[in-house]
Formats: C-alpha cells, structure tokens, sequence
C-alpha cells in the first residue's frame, strides 16, 4: 500500500493500491517496447525534451515543493531548494549530454578505433523518500538522453510525488512508455530484475535494501548503481572564525532534519579547539528546539518523514546514553502528534557503542575530539562507511593533505556535502557502488561499444 500520512500531523491523507502483479507486468512491457523507438530518436531531440523537462519543474517548482512538505515534512523552503538542485541536473544533461556521449575516436596499434556510447535498455529505479524529486532526477535525467527508457518505483510514502514527477515529463514530450511510474511492492522487486527485458536497476536506499536489490541483481547479471548510506565525517582542522564553522556545521547537519545520507554525522576537532567548538555548537543546535509547520517558511524543526523514523532515531539516541555517551542537549521526542524530535548532540561515544558505527538517520550530531590530523583521519575512516568527507581549515595544503587520506567517493572543503549537477557523486564501502551526476553519471548504464575501424 502507497500512503500518504501528514508527518507534522499524523494525519493519513490518502491510500493507494499496490500494482498487480499483471500491473507490473505490463509496466515492463511498456518500457522495453518504450526503448525500442526512444533510443532511435535523435540525441538532439531527446535532449531538448530533457530540457523542457527542467522548464516545467521551474514552473511547478512550489506545486512540487508543498508535495513533498506533506509527504514526507521537508521544510517549503528546502522543498523550493531541491526542485532548483532538479532543474540543474536536467539542463545540465541536456546541454553536456550530446557531447558527453558522442563517438570518442582511439588511437591503437596498427590503426584506429572509435568508442561508439549507445543505451542499454530499459531500467528499473528504485527511489527514496527522503528528496523525493532529487534522486529521481540524478537517475532520470542523463539515462533519457542516452536513449534508455525507465520503469520507476517510488517509495511508499510519496505517490504524489511519483506522480508528479511523471507529469512533468509527459508534458515535457516524454512518451509514455519511455518514463513509466509503477506502484509496485518490495515483493515485486525481484520478479521485474528477473525479466530479461530490465537490463539495469539503481537504488537509492538503506545499506539492507541495497544488500537485497544487489543480491537480485546479480543472481540475474543486471548492472545496479547503488546509493546507500552514511556516516559521514567532518574534520575541523582550524577555523579563524569558530562561529562562522559552528554554524555551518549546525546548518549543514540539520539540512532536511538529519535525513540525508551525505549530511556530516560524525563531527572530529583537531586539538585545543574541541571544549570551545562542543559548547558553541550545543548553544546553536538548542536554538533548533522549536517544533514547527514544515509548510511555514519560519520553522526551523520540521517532522522527520514519519513516526517510525522518528522513534527509531529516539531509539538509537537513548541506546547511545544507556551506554555511555553524553548527551550535550536535545535527545527527546516531542509531545504532541507527528514525527518531531529534538536535535540533539552527544558526546564521549566510543567504539563499543553502538552509534560509533550505526548511521543515525536525523538531527543528531555526534562530537570526537582528535589529538593530531592522524587521529582525526583514523577516526573518520574506523567506519563501514564511506560516502562524502568534509575538511574545514585555513590551510589549503594540510586539508589536502588529509582529504587525500579519507576513505570515501567525495571531500569537500570549508563546506558540506550538498550536490551539484555536474559533479559526481557516490560512495565506497558499504555506502554503495557506482557514480551519479557529472560525466561519470551518464556512464553507469552505457554500452561502450568497441569499433576497430
């Protein structure tokens, strides 16, 4: 059952039914028969559709944004934010696509070759909830250029951004069976990367839902781009402004209240610098303790996207309490009805606890003190993670000089994760396998064909 539950409110808006299994098999049909005839459009032609694409999320862009407020309680504003990230990826691909895949010529011994780029046919997506229209973009967009055609399972709590997003591309000029919503079940999942007419399949998800779409995957030889989870470090090696570094931090932590896989969840501070950072960000992050209307601008305390994700974080805070970490501020669930919880900051966690390794899936900061660089590069890789990094300091050599010591796919400077249209994005470990975004993101699902000329 796909539902639609207010978070802020724990209203239940709106139901809807599971896919037959004929539903689904239907669904399949339609997109490799899509891929016949979309992959034979000129690039040109698919591009420019790609871009009316992007026009009309510009246009939607409030329409799209209050969806994803009810669905799933992501601030209006952040909601705005995220159909903007949309938008560039679609313009992005639609500009950089044609050229991007286009014949490479290749010098070998004895004469030439050409590297020919062509689809591959037609993929399954499997999408998360917590940006309901931004995973689906970074997945979308460039493989429609390419020419591959996608069938499209959204998570369960956002159908009406699932069906919105189809709408867009319908009025875009995208046929209907090139892009194919489908309400299928996890249980179904299995039975559509079984059918040799899926070729692909990328999931956006939890370390376990990857384990099983990889398992499926492979048990049925289908490439599979996996985006999993995080925990992502951020080592603050020196700051000439501490206030400006502990806002950042704060600001880049509680971006859509906690609830994304590259957010820095694993604050280290190098050296003296430590007990003045710790009561500085404590102070900023209770200014956070007001619980408010996602759908009001001046909210800074939206609802995690439902009750069991907020007990579930509530969970994994008191676990780290019970055994032995100290918690600075925040920590609670709040009273009342929704999925609200205290952003809460917790320190002295060690490595027999729990949340030293678990990803914690909210607005919970936790806090290392780290004596030397080396020790704050060995904490942040004692982790089974290894998405994103960040390194704040003053000295451009030395953060170099850690980042290029941090295991995982992305580091940036003086900033937080976050993403951008034509940049790659994707992680190492058990964060997950491929790339998204950028040059590399349009590659994933690409027969490179060989031609000795």
């Amino acid at each position: 059952m796909y539902t639609v539950t207010d978070p802020a409110t724990g209203e239940l808006i709106e139901q809807i039914e599971n896919a037959t299994d004929d539903q689904v098999r239907d669904a399949i049909a339609r997109v490799h028969r899509g891929y016949l005839s979309w992959r034979e459009r000129p690039v040109a032609e698919r591009a420019e559709i790609v871009a009316r694409a992007g026009e009309l999320f510009a246009e939607r862009s409030d329409e799209l944004a209050a969806i994803m407020t009810l669905e799933m309680g992501k601030r209006i504003n952040e909601g705005r934010g995220e159909v903007g990230i949309v938008v560039d990826i679609f313009s992005y691909y639609a500009e950089h696509g044609p050229s991007l895949i286009a014949d490479e010529p290749l010098k070998i011994r004895g004469g030439d070759a050409v590297i020919r780029k062509e689809p591959i046919g037609a993929l399954l997506g499997v999408m998360p909830w917590n940006f309901p229209m931004y995973q689906v973009a970074r997945f979308v967009a460039p493989n429609l250029v390419l020419g591959n055609t996608i069938l499209l399972k959204h998570a369960s709590i956002c159908p009406r951004s699932a069906v919105a997003i189809e709408q867009v591309l319908r009025d875009a000029g995208v046929p209907e069976d090139a892009y194919v919503n489908v309400f299928a079940s996890s249980r179904q999942v299995p039975s559509i990367l079984a059918d040799p007419r899926i070729v692909g399949v990328s999931l956006t998800g939890s370390e376990q839902a990857g384990i099983s779409v990889a398992a499926e995957a492979g048990r049925n030889l289908k490439r599979c781009v996996l985006e999993l989870g995080g925990s992502d470090p951020l080592i603050v090696l020196d700051t000439d402004d501490l206030d400006e570094t502990v806002n950042a931090v704060a600001t880049a932590r509680m971006r859509n209240c906690g609830q994304s896989c590259n957010a820095p969840k694993r604050i280290i501070v190098v050296g003296a610098l430590y007990d003045a950072f710790v009561e500085k960000l404590t102070a900023r992050v209770a200014s956070f303790y007001l619980p408010g209307d996602p759908s009001d601008p001046s909210t800074k305390l939206p609802p995690l996207a439902s009750v069991s994700a907020a007990d579930e974080v509530f969970d994994q805070v008191s676990t780290a309490v019970r055994q032995g970490a100290v918690l600075r501020t925040g920590g609670h669930r709040v009273e009342g009805p929704g999925a609200y919880l205290e952003a809460t900051v917790l320190t002295d966690v060690t490595p027999d606890m729990d949340a030293y390794r678990d990803e914690i899936f909210g607005p919970v900061f936790l806090l290392f003190p780290a004596s030397s660089d080396d020790e704050a590069i060995s904490i942040a890789n004692d982790s089974p993670f290894g998405l994103g990094a960040s390194v704040f300091g003053t000295d451009p050599a030395r953060m170099r000089a850690v980042a290029n010591r941090i295991e995982s796919g992305m580091v940036y400077f003086n900033k937080s994760g976050g993403s951008q249209a034509d940049l790659p994005f994707g992680g190492i470990k058990r964060s997950g396998m491929g790339r998204e975004l950028g040059p590399l993101g349009i590659e994933e699902f690409m027969n490179k064909k060989s031609i000795r000329l």
